[in-house]
């Protein structure tokens, strides 16, 4: 087989015994890489409605179809489990060499079962395999764990994913770690930390076998070179927090969580401020041409050497909604997610829910007390200092910060419980999963993409926000095509998460950011890469297999329609200024949403597949268990 080597790795922590499962061609046919393919391994794997961080819920990576092959931006894998923040499937991607190393290791995807008794790490070198005492590892962070194993076998080639402080308190937003790059969101660093996985390491030392080498590297040398065009000029030069500045115009910067959209003073915390005070250098991923990370840091002040990549949100959630405008305190903050292991998303957004709590007076200054602040902290908008306190107390489950460090569903809960409050109405999240920097009350389209989304608050699955914010489709109304517009959307971002490929690099391919400029380029990649036959509609169908793999799981754990739903302030409370003021969802416009988006997808009125359905994309085992 080209392209792969028709081998899955498992690993029981428990038994310390590792299996090798081979897959034929025509599951690869299927399910490709990347988040697909890990979701599919989930569903094979893993005890339907099982504790996310219990034994029973696995741990599956899944490489890239171009891992390790010159095809640009393609060197990423694919991280999945049930997430201990939503319940549903947990699916994350990252770009770093240790999907390279994995690749010549001759490993297509890791599945790590079980639980240890004591703490451990993986070190797969090669075929072989070894389960180490990881008690040495604990507490470093996870930037010095990656340098600890390299330097314990002398060997800057050894690659890690890793857990930091956060991973090993159970943190539910932690991340799993590599080449400073995050397998973020959901809550993977907490399913690792529950089996006492401090990292997995690999080196690997043999080449890939692609089909047609000099197609793909005729092929990849033009898209590199488009790569270093303007389609790709904000990224590299300014990077993705350039939407500062394009957010707040059009008055969707979430600020003060989400209160409002328009950030008074959101030239201090614009890309465009970053690149001229902050920014040291650029960085990539592997196999990366475009290099958009802006590497930034500190120089004067309190938080001086605080150095971390910034991007929009990440700098969204650590900076206009918690009403800061101090970059110096962003930086610190991001750079305390990213060295302990937190989604910086997650911990901004838990964060202003904590601001806007002590702001209405549901929670007081003495439950802020910790160390550094013995008679607490007044958490008031703006206040940088008390929001890195907080991090610092989330990270390592400190006071109040054992609360946040479930996130702000479980938290709002447990303190309105507590309290008879109502501070559920300003937790920011769908479905468990703190919301994106793209406030949905005015992008109709994507308030329905949001709602559906299979991993809960994501801008990452769900493309609908582009059609809405470039003005293809009227953002502040409904009208019956918006099901269709998000449908498709989704399949399409779920291409590129399949393969995977960076969205960035949409435009290479004949400067049209589309299928049709897309598809038949990516067909020719995996033909040349692979042998294959594939055409347009078999890539069209890489993407809603995908998704409808992911929708299965969830559905498989429990879920109802009742889960697609919008957090309460956006469909109660409008904007009241800026270039977006007077809207929100209403309730009747969001069930208007989902019933047309239910029957764009083919699905039953109350968003169940039909059996067929899924028969025809070749899951009839899936059918059968699901269907209806």
């Amino acid at each position: 087989m080209y392209g792969y080597s028709g081998k899955i790795l498992h690993i029981d922590l428990k038994t310390k015994e590792n299996w090798v499962e081979e897959k034929p061609e025509e599951w690869y046919k299927l399910w490709i890489g990347g988040t697909g393919m890990a979701t599919r391994l989930c569903w094979e794997n893993i005890t339907p409605r099982c504790d996310p961080l219990g034994p029973e819920n696995p741990i599956c990576i899944a490489n890239g179809i171009f891992t390790g092959t010159p095809v640009p931006v393609g060197g990423k894998f694919g991280l999945a489990s049930k997430s201990p923040l939503t319940g549903f499937i947990g699916d994350s991607l990252s770009g770093s060499w240790f999907s390279i190393a994995l690749k010549r290791a001759g490993w297509d995807g890791i599945i790590v079962h079980n639980q240890s008794d004591d703490w451990v790490y993986i070190f797969v070198d090669d075929k072989r395999v070894s389960i180490l005492d990881a008690k040495w590892l604990l507490g470093k962070d996870t930037y010095e764990t990656e340098e600890a194993i390299r330097n314990k076998f002398g060997d800057d080639q050894i690659r890690s994913c890793t857990l930091g402080p956060a991973g090993e308190k159970l943190v539910r937003f932690a991340n799993v770690t590599n080449d400073g790059r995050q397998a973020g969101r959901t809550g993977h660093g907490a399913v690792w930390g529950s089996k006492k996985l401090k990292a997995l390491s690999v080196r690997g030392t043999s080449g890939v076998r692609v089909f047609d080498p000099k197609t793909l590297m005729d092929m990849s040398f033009h898209i590199t070179k488009e790569a270093q065009g303007k389609d790709t000029e904000k990224y590299r030069i300014i990077g993705t927090s350039t939407n500062v500045l394009a957010m707040n115009k059009i008055g969707l910067l979430p600020t003060r969580n989400y209160q409002q959209g328009v950030f008074e003073s959101a030239n201090l915390i614009s890309g465009e401020f970053l690149d001229e005070h902050y920014k040291v250098k650029v960085v990539a991923c592997a196999q990366c041409p475009i290099a958009c990370e802006q590497m930034s840091m500190v120089r004067t002040g309190e938080f001086k050497g605080a150095m971390t990549g910034i991007e929009y949100e990440s700098l969204f959630a650590n900076s206009s909604n918690l009403g800061i405008s101090d970059m110096a305190a962003c930086i610190k903050l991001v750079d305390i997610s990213d060295s302990c292991g937190m989604d910086s998303m997650s911990m901004g957004v838990t964060i202003s829910w904590a601001m806007e709590s002590y702001e209405r007076g549901v929670l007081k200054k003495e439950d802020f007390k910790c160390a550094k602040f013995p008679e607490g902290i007044e958490l008031n908008f703006g206040n940088g200092e008390g929001a890195v306190a907080v991090a610092e107390m989330i990270r390592d489950r400190e006071g109040i910060g054992d609360l946040l460090a479930e996130g702000t569903r479980i938290a709002a809960k447990k303190i309105d419980e507590e309290r008879g409050t109502n501070s559920q109405k300003w937790a920011m999240n769908i479905k468990g999963l703190e919301c994106p920097g793209y406030d949905a009350r005015a992008l109709k389209t994507f308030s329905v993409g949001l709602a559906t989304g299979t991993r809960g608050g994501c801008h990452n699955r769900s493309a609908a926000y582009d059609p809405d914010i470039k003005g293809e489709t009227d953002r502040f109304t409904v009208d019956e095509t918006r099901g269709e517009v998000a449908a498709r959307s989704e399949e399409y971002a779920a291409v590129y998460d399949t393969l995977p490929l960076c969205k960035f690099i949409r435009r290479c391919f004949t400067g049209k950011a589309d299928r049709a400029g897309a598809w038949p380029a990516i067909a020719s990649l995996i033909n040349a890469t692979t042998g294959w036959d594939f055409d347009y509609d078999a890539v069209d169908a890489i993407g809603v297999r995908s998704h409808e793999m992911k929708k299965a799981f969830n559905i498989r754990e429990g879920w109802t329609a009742a889960d697609d739903d919008l957090p309460w302030r956006w469909k109660n409370e409008d904007f009241k200024e800026g270039a977006s003021a007077g809207t929100h969802v209403t309730q009747e416009e969001l069930d208007y949403l989902k019933q047309i988006y239910y029957k764009a997808k083919g699905w039953t009125a109350e968003g169940l597949i039909p059996k067929q359905h899924l028969i025809d994309l070749g899951m009839a085992d899936v059918a059968e268990a699901i269907g209806v």
